[in-house]
C-alpha cells in the first residue's frame, strides 16, 4: 500500500478488462471494517499513465480532508485511490507536478512523440509496435504530401478501432443507441481533420510554430502546423480508447467491488470521486452496482470528460433517445454532483471537436452544445438539476439529493495549454464540495 498524507488509505488496481487486483480488494474489505471506517472516499484518476502520478494526485487532493471535518461529526474517514490503465502524452503538462528530470519537454511547435509516450502507446495497444513506430516516424519527419496525412490517419484508426462485434464498443457510447461505438473521427478527409485540430489547438493558446520562409509551401505554407493537428488527432484517438476503457472498468470492475463493500463493510458510506475520464469510470460503476447495494451516498465528478447529456432521459430534439446513464443517479442515496469550469479549454474546445468528428450525436445543437462535456458546463437536459456553488458547500446549504451542477470557475481556472484548467483540481474548495455532497462535514 502506498503511503499518503491521509490514513487509512488503500489502493484498488484494475486491468483493461475491469478485473481487480483481488489482494488489494480483500485488504480494503477487511481493513475498512477493522478500522471502523464510517465514510470511504474513493477517487478515480483521469489520463495519468503511471502509479506515481496518480498517487501524487490522490495525496494532494485528500490532504485537506482531515482538517475540514467539523467538530463532533463522529466520522471516521477512509480513502481509496483507484488505479486503472490510462495514459497521457508526456508533453501534456499537469499543474504543480514535477516529472522525472530524465524526460525532456517537447518544445512548442514540435510534433514528434517522446520516448515515454511511445512506450505508453505500445503498452496501451499491445502488438501494435510497428504501427506506433510508423506514426512516430511520420510525426518526426512531417512529410510534405497529402498521401502522408492519409497514411497517418489510416494508421491511427488501425491503432484504436475494435474488432467487429466487440462488446467493448458499447462502453464508448454516450447515448442509449450505442453512438460513438466506432471512431468515425478517422473517416473524414485527412488534411481537413488535421487542419481542424490545428485551429482548435491555436484557439486554446498552443504555439503550433511556423514553417519558415524556406519550407515547402504545400497547403499554403501551413505544413508543419497541420502536423501539430495530426499529433492532437492521435492524442484524441487514444482518449477515445480510454473512454471505452473507463466505462468497462467502471461497470465490470468497480461496480462489483462496491457491491462487495456493501456486503462486508455495511456501515461504510461510499463517496465516489472521479476526475476527467475517471468521472466516467465512477459513473459507469453505478451501472454495475448490484441492485441490493445502497452504500453509495454521493458522487462528485471533477471536470468530467464525457457528454453533458449522458444522464438525460431525453436528448434535445430527439425524445426517442436518452443518455447512456439515464436515471443512474437513483442508485445514489444522495446527490450526483458535476463540477464544471468555463476555463477548462480541453473540454470547451478540443473535446467538442473530437466528439463531433466522432459522430457522437448526443444532441442536435451547435458545436459546444451538441458535443459539450459536463466538465465545461455541467449536467444538461436532466429535469430538476440544481445549481450550487462552492460557497454553498462551505455554508452547509448544499443539495442532499438529485443531480447538481457546481460552477467552480472561480477555483478551477489555471493551467498551461492545451489542457488549461482541466487538471487544476487540488483545491480545498473542491474537498469541501465532496464532504458537503456526502453530508460528512455538517
Amino acid at each position: 500500500m502506498t503511503v499518503t498524507s491521509v490514513q487509512p488509505y488503500w489502493e484498488l488496481t484494475f486491468d483493461a478488462d475491469g478485473d481487480v487486483d483481488t489482494r488489494q480488494r480483500d485488504q480494503l474489505l477487511a481493513g475498512a471494517t477493522a478500522a471502523g471506517v464510517t465514510d470511504l472516499v474513493m477517487f478515480a484518476h483521469g489520463w495519468n499513465n503511471d502509479q506515481s502520478m496518480a498517487t501524487w494526485l490522490y495525496d494532494r487532493f485528500f490532504a485537506p480532508f482531515p482538517g475540514l471535518l467539523g467538530p463532533g461529526t463522529g466520522a471516521r474517514l477512509g480513502y481509496v485511490g483507484v488505479l486503472w490503465p490510462a495514459m497521457r502524452f508526456s508533453d501534456e503538462p499537469i499543474p504543480d507536478f514535477t516529472p522525472s528530470l530524465t524526460i525532456a519537454p517537447v518544445p512548442a511547435g514540435r510534433t514528434e512523440l517522446s520516448e515515454e509516450t511511445r512506450r505508453a502507446l505500445t503498452t496501451m495497444f499491445p502488438e501494435q509496435d510497428a504501427t506506433v513506430s510508423r506514426l512516430a516516424e511520420l510525426l518526426r519527419e512531417c512529410p510534405d504530401s497529402p498521401e502522408a496525412f492519409a497514411e497517418y490517419v489510416r494508421l491511427v484508426r488501425a491503432l484504436v478501432e475494435l474488432p467487429e462485434g466487440s462488446p467493448a464498443a458499447a462502453f464508448a457510447a454516450d447515448s442509449d443507441d450505442g453512438s460513438q461505438s466506432d471512431p468515425a473521427i478517422l473517416l473524414d478527409d485527412p488534411v481537413a481533420l488535421c487542419a481542424e485540430f490545428t485551429a482548435a489547438l491555436q484557439e486554446t493558446g498552443v504555439d503550433c510554430g511556423t514553417d519558415g520562409p524556406d519550407a515547402p509551401q504545400l497547403f499554403g505554407g501551413l505544413r508543419k502546423r497541420l502536423w501539430n493537428g495530426a499529433h492532437e488527432l492521435l492524442r484524441q484517438a487514444t482518449y477515445f480508447a480510454m473512454k471505452r476503457r473507463a466505462g468497462t472498468i467502471g461497470q465490470r470492475g468497480l461496480g462489483p467491488v462496491l457491491g462487495a463493500l456493501a456486503r462486508t463493510a455495511a456501515p461504510a458510506r461510499v463517496h465516489l470521486v472521479g476526475h476527467s475520464f475517471g468521472a466516467r469510470l465512477v459513473s459507469f460503476a453505478l451501472l454495475g452496482l448490484p441492485a441490493a447495494a445502497q452504500n453509495v451516498k454521493s458522487v462528485t465528478l471533477l471536470q468530467g470528460a464525457f457528454s453533458h447529456y449522458a444522464y438525460a432521459r431525453q436528448l434535445p430534439n430527439d425524445a426517442s433517445r436518452s443518455g447512456v446513464l439515464r436515471d443512474v443517479e437513483s442508485r445514489v442515496d444522495g446527490p450526483l454532483v458535476s463540477c464544471f469550469s468555463s476555463h477548462d479549454t480541453a473540454l470547451g474546445v478540443i473535446y467538442p471537436l473530437a466528439s463531433r468528428l466522432s459522430r457522437d450525436d448526443s444532441s442536435f445543437l451547435g458545436l459546444g452544445d451538441r458535443w459539450g462535456a459536463m466538465g465545461h458546463d455541467g449536467i444538461q437536459a436532466v429535469a430538476g438539476t440544481r445549481l450550487a456553488t462552492v460557497d454553498d458547500a462551505r455554508a452547509g446549504r448544499f443539495p442532499v439529493s438529485g443531480c447538481v451542477s457546481v460552477d467552480v470557475s472561480a477555483v478551477v481556472r489555471s493551467g498551461p495549454p492545451p489542457a488549461g484548467a482541466h487538471s487544476d483540481i487540488c483545491h480545498e474548495e473542491l474537498a469541501r464540495v465532496v464532504l458537503a455532497a456526502g453530508r460528512i462535514s455538517h
